[in-house]
């Protein structure tokens, strides 16, 4: 039901996010001229390339940004080594561990598709981000049925049975005085 990669491939898969990350963030290609110049100088306005609306400077550069992060993040979870961090987690926590390792690096792909001009809706990682929303549901599913609320029968019994309202006799000693009078 889980996705459990072997700790090889999940070094591995985050060589390929992380040199995904560095491909798109270091260079691009103009398409007239063929020459590769840094997002660095674009973005830090050394450099206007024509062939792009100044409109959308703004979104490259809060594109480089989002990078940037993804790197960030990226560094922070190659810090502690795949076995550490699992032995750590019990495995519902693992599996949210995994699946979200998956999907991300699968997201990056897809990114990294759309840069350079392939349809990523046409390419086998739309079926695999797919298959593991699937098991993120399942996941979710379970996670649910263990934050849902279970019945405690005794504590149900007692609060049901101290919750009834019983009347009290006005006079309950003169009523047991009257019963023991007539004996």
């Amino acid at each position: 039901i889980f996705l459990t990669p072997s700790p090889s491939v999940s070094t591995s898969a985050a060589s390929v996010l992380e040199g995904v990350c560095g491909r798109v963030r270091s260079t691009y290609r103009t398409r007239e001229e063929g020459e590769e110049q840094s997002w660095s100088a674009i973005m830090s306005g050394e450099e206007i390339n024509e062939d792009y609306p100044v409109e959308i400077h703004e979104y490259l550069s809060a594109f480089e940004n989002s990078i940037g992060a993804v790197d960030e993040m990226l560094k922070t979870m190659m810090s502690v080594s795949r076995n550490e961090l699992l032995q750590k987690l019990d495995p519902l926590e693992q599996a949210k561990v995994d699946l979200v390792s998956a999907y991300t690096l699968n997201s990056m792909f897809w990114v990294y598709l759309a840069t350079q001009g392939v349809n990523p809706k046409e390419h086998p990682v739309k079926q695999e981000l797919e298959r593991i929303r699937v098991y993120m549901n399942r996941v979710k599913e379970i996670t649910d049925k263990k934050k849902a609320g279970k019945l405690d029968r005794g504590a149900a019994s007692r609060f049901v049975k101290n919750a009834l309202w019983e009347p009290k006799p006005r006079n309950a000693s003169k009523v047991a005085n009257k019963g023991k009078s007539k004996s």
